[in-house]
């Protein structure tokens, strides 16, 4: 509680600076951004999130498969129990659990895998909003470029100019 204090009264003493500096230099200007809405419709963070469905949908579907193929397992098995000897239950048994203890590797292993490449590209597209982020800011002259806020007033918010500079550089590199 005493960290969510402090940084709410950092956060006050920023917006009070901020104002008074705009209030003493009618030239001083600022902007923010939505960094989550330029993740989520900057056509570089679609691009990104479509390579990860097309590099993961073959380890996802056979992920599915093998769920079903050992939950049909597992469903034979109850139905058959009643009639098998104890031997081959047991044997069944082990199989499915070491089916089962094969598949919860298969997923951990998928999900890592998914969540560090996710992570790569995020983080590029994040590096390039940066870059676009300072290039706007620098071709019209803002003095403060701010990321995220609880409220901004439309005419501060830049994120629709920051996310066409994405575009237009993502445009100029091929991608």
């Amino acid at each position: 509680m005493k960290t969510f204090a402090r940084w709410a009264g950092a956060l006050v003493v920023a917006c009070v600076s901020l104002t008074s500096l705009a209030q003493a230099d009618e030239s001083f200007r600022f902007g923010v951004v939505n960094p989550d809405r330029v993740m989520r419709e900057a056509p570089a963070a679609k691009a990104a999130q479509a390579r990860l469905e097309q590099e993961f949908l073959k380890r996802e579907k056979d992920l599915k498969d093998q769920e079903a193929a050992l939950k049909a397992a597992s469903d034979k098995l109850e139905r058959d129990a009643p009639t098998l000897p104890e031997a081959q239950r047991a044997a069944r048994q082990r199989q499915l659990i070491d089916q089962d203890r094969d598949f919860q590797r298969k997923r951990r292993e998928f999900q890592e895998d998914l969540n560090l490449r996710r992570s790569e590209e995020l983080q590029k597209v994040y590096e390039s909003a940066q870059r676009a982020i300072k290039q706007v800011a620098e071709a019209e002259k803002y003095d403060v470029i701010l990321q995220d806020a609880v409220y901004v007033n439309p005419r501060h918010d830049i994120t629709d100019k920051v996310i066409k500079a994405l575009n237009a550089s993502q445009a100029g590199n091929g991608k």
